[in-house]
């Protein structure tokens, strides 16, 4: 039996949370979504992730704090990050502080498939 690598997804926004996962499917992953950063925390996701695609700014704990909360809790997941602010700044610290990538909103779907494979290479 083959294990797909799981793929999560963390978006406060409803379409990202339903669009992404049927991308990633079509690219051969398992996925599954969560509107929160808190959410995902409360699951029992965290040991099955391989890596996470998470957006950056969320109400309550963002994603940054997410990864630092990860990172506290010594869970090692590889993250791309996705985000709709166009600050060039944000994706060089996002990087510097141990994300695989950081891609604006819309992205090309070829560049979030080069990411995903980088971070699971990683893993």
């Amino acid at each position: 039996m083959i294990t797909l690598p799981l793929i999560t997804v963390i978006d406060d926004d409803e379409s990202v949370r339903e669009s992404l996962p049927d991308l990633l499917k079509e690219f051969g992953f398992h996925t599954q979504a969560f509107s929160s950063a808190e959410e995902f925390l409360a699951s029992e996701s965290i040991a099955e992730t391989r890596c996470l695609v998470l957006d950056v700014a969320m109400p309550g704990m963002t994603g940054p704090d997410l990864q630092r909360e990860l990172t506290r809790r010594d869970q090692s997941i590889p993250i791309v990050f996705i985000t709709a602010q166009r600050d060039e700044a944000i994706r060089p610290r996002l990087i510097s502080q141990g994300a695989v990538d950081c891609l604006f909103k819309p992205f090309e779907p070829t560049d979030l498939l080069q990411a995903l494979n980088t971070a699971l290479r990683a893993s």
